[in-house]
């Protein structure tokens, strides 16, 4: 079982906002429970429906709304009652079995203390959620090489342009 991090960072990560792919690995009620069986969210014999589909792809979205510290809307995460059991080890527990079972313990994962480790990159065309393990939790994007690069080299670019503007209106006169 993955840790609760894990889980919603790869539950967030089924859909590609990067401008290279436009990929969705929840485009169907059977991608959907295959993706839950595959991380033991539900049985062997659970099915998804449309509707299913529709309230997960909602989750999805608040989750990553959360991740980028935007203050998602409620209902999404209302749709996933769960049950709080109190003791020496407090937990939230889903009140449902089968696919909305699954989805609540995803949503319910954003009650662990790792939940603000996670972040979704900074670079607009990509939005990735990782985890950031940095010792002042300072990491801004999915990756330095791509994501950090693009980034940066842009705003290079950006100031470059700028000072050469700069430097074609200051022209003396005598």
């Amino acid at each position: 079982m993955l840790a609760p991090a894990e889980l919603v960072r790869d539950f967030v990560n089924t859909y590609a906002l990067d401008a290279d792919a436009d990929a969705d690995e929840l485009a169907s009620p059977a991608e959907l429970a295959v993706w839950l069986r595959e991380r033991s969210l539900i049985g062997p014999r659970d099915r998804a429906t449309e509707e299913d589909l529709t309230a997960a792809l909602a989750l999805r979205e608040v989750l990553r709304m959360g991740l980028r510290r935007e203050t998602p809307e409620m209902p999404g995460l209302l749709a996933f009652p769960l049950l709080v059991r109190v003791g020496a080890n407090p937990d939230l527990i889903p009140v449902e079995d089968g696919v909305r079972g699954g989805l609540a313990r995803i949503a319910a994962a954003v009650t662990d203390q790792s939940w603000h480790r996670l972040k979704v990159c900074a670079e607009s065309m990509c939005q990735w959620a990782f985890i950031d393990s940095s010792k002042n939790r300072s990491r801004s994007w999915c990756s330095m090489r791509v994501c950090g690069n693009r980034t940066k080299t842009r705003a290079y670019r950006a100031r470059k342009q700028g000072s050469r503007h700069l430097q074609g209106s200051n022209t003396d006169t005598v």
